[in-house]
């Protein structure tokens, strides 16, 4: 009789073949290798551009010139561009706009968008589907530049500080999703609270909102990008270079390459005691001062964003 030791059965699962997908097999050395290569290529795209941006702003007149424009290694570090925008009164009061309205805009849009998600997910609700059709159909048709110009224009918007946030209070794409996920809150739960006697507004706040924490959060991300990004509204509708956001200094004064009001700045480069400032740097400096509110609250918002990106691609 011949005796089969666990040696033996363990070459002959290694050597048998295997009925599983090529993609559930085992990683290779050389398929790691590629994999980790990729990665530090990507992650080496993102952070390169942003180190050169921030070590630009911290760089002296010198460094600048020795690099011909963007600097990669530094060479001196020095804090005379961020104190030169931070006396500026343009800049402070853009970036005081422009957390104005990102905290406003968002504000709204959220009151907004849930109200309308909400009512739109309840199949009892009054003629939601008419409306429903009605918001799908804007997103492929709109009146044009022109007609919201002058529909902005004639509700006293031009000039005002709320073309700023109005225009754009309402996106029919992020009320869809949202409308997606209440539409899945767990029917027991609604009806259990209309059981106990909740309005619908309390089954909205107690019930359909706790359990769409994640998708709300983004949403919310979204909305708040959207307006901290937002230019062209004021490009359009802010003839007053003192109403302007800070995205709107920044095409201005970065992109076209204009002289910024309040520095002094010129194309030789300005005097701060006793550091000169390359205009290049101060142009950096204001870019980085966008990136820092972004980066403080995207940590807090991270878990919320992974989980409602996933919601609704994990099926079962």
């Amino acid at each position: 009789m011949t005796t089969t030791t666990a040696t033996d059965l363990a070459e002959q699962k290694v050597r048998a073949p295997s009925n599983r997908p090529s993609w559930e097999e085992p990683p290779t050395a050389a398929g790691q290798t590629g994999k980790g290569a990729v990665l530090i290529f990507t992650v080496a795209v993102v952070i390169v551009p942003l180190w050169m941006v921030v070590i630009t702003s911290l760089s002296p007149q010198g460094a600048v010139n020795q690099a011909s424009g963007m600097v990669l290694v530094p060479h001196g570090i020095t804090t005379a561009a961020y104190q030169q925008i931070f006396t500026n009164q343009l800049i402070m009061h853009s970036l005081l706009v422009s957390l104005a309205v990102t905290l406003i805009g968002t504000a709204i849009s959220m009151v907004v968008t849930i109200l309308c998600a909400y009512g739109l997910s309840r199949p009892g609700s009054y003629a939601h589907r008419p409306i429903l059709m009605l918001l799908v159909v804007t997103m492929f048709f709109s009146g044009g530049l022109i007609p919201s110009f002058l529909v902005v224009t004639a509700l006293g918007g031009y000039d005002s500080y709320w073309s700023m946030v109005l225009p754009s209070a309402v996106s029919v794409f992020n009320i869809l999703v949202m409308r997606g996920f209440f539409a899945g809150t767990a029917q027991e739960l609604i009806d259990a609270a209309a059981i106990d006697g909740a309005s619908e507004w309390r089954t909205l706040w107690s019930v359909v909102l706790p359990t769409s924490r994640a998708v709300v959060a983004v949403i919310a991300l979204f909305y708040g990008v959207g307006y901290w990004n937002t230019f062209f509204n004021a490009l359009l509708y802010l003839p007053d270079n003192q109403k302007w956001p800070l995205q709107m200094v920044i095409y201005t004064y970065t992109l076209q390459g204009n002289s910024m009001p309040g520095t002094g700045v010129t194309n030789t480069g300005q005097y701060f005691g006793h550091q000169q400032i390359a205009p290049l740097a101060i142009q950096m400096a204001v870019v980085t001062l966008t990136l820092i509110p972004i980066l403080l609250i995207y940590p807090f918002v991270q878990r919320h964003f992974t989980k409602g990106m996933l919601l609704g691609a994990i099926k079962g």
